[in-house]
């Protein structure tokens, strides 16, 4: 049997009250102990939440990711629900001075925001620039994400992948049970 001590620090009780108000952050009194005996903690953390997928592995490509490629246009990549990975390459020729740019966008059905811009003001000589890009967004009923490219110097290669529903709840990769 291990034997046990009381601790008396305001920085580790502030802690517990803000991160489990349940076990007494709303002002009842307790104290914090510590003690000599070894108990094993088992993290059950991603099956709890409903994955058995490292973070990291669970948005990994897949055969449900959807490739685009976007040049001199604006295309709408993703309509669905959800939260999304987006990922690839802005590439982007500039042979004079002229300022160009690309970028994502998000609509609501009846408003654009840019959310990801790429601009390049070039300095008379041909140049060729190339920026990756990867991020998540989130879209809701009746929103969309645009990949814009306004002219043939600039083009947007890369793919988009579901990783979690409207609600939050992690979509695996295709065919991971």
């Amino acid at each position: 049997m291990g034997q046990e001590y009381f601790i008396n620090s305001r920085q580790l009780e502030e802690k517990i009250r803000l991160s489990l108000p349940s076990q007494g952050g709303a002002g009842a009194g307790f104290d914090l102990t510590a003690s000599t005996q070894i108990i094993p903690i088992i993290d059950l953390t991603e099956s709890a939440e409903g994955s058995s997928l490292r973070q990291d592995l669970q948005v990994a490509i897949d055969f449900a990711s959807t490739p685009f490629s976007v040049s001199a246009t604006t295309t709408t990549i993703i309509t669905s629900t959800g939260f999304f990975r987006v990922f690839g390459t802005a590439t982007m020729r500039s042979g004079d001075n002229a300022l160009r740019e690309g970028s994502f966008i998000l609509n609501d059905g009846s408003t654009d925001k840019k959310v990801w811009q790429f601009n390049v003001k070039g300095a008379g000589t041909e140049a060729i620039m190339v920026v990756p890009f990867d991020f998540i967004v989130f879209l809701r009923a009746g929103d969309s994400l645009k990949c814009l490219s306004p002219n043939n110097e600039m083009l947007f290669g890369g793919s988009t992948r579901q990783v979690a529903s409207i609600s939050g709840d992690l979509t695996n990769p295709l065919g991971f049970s």
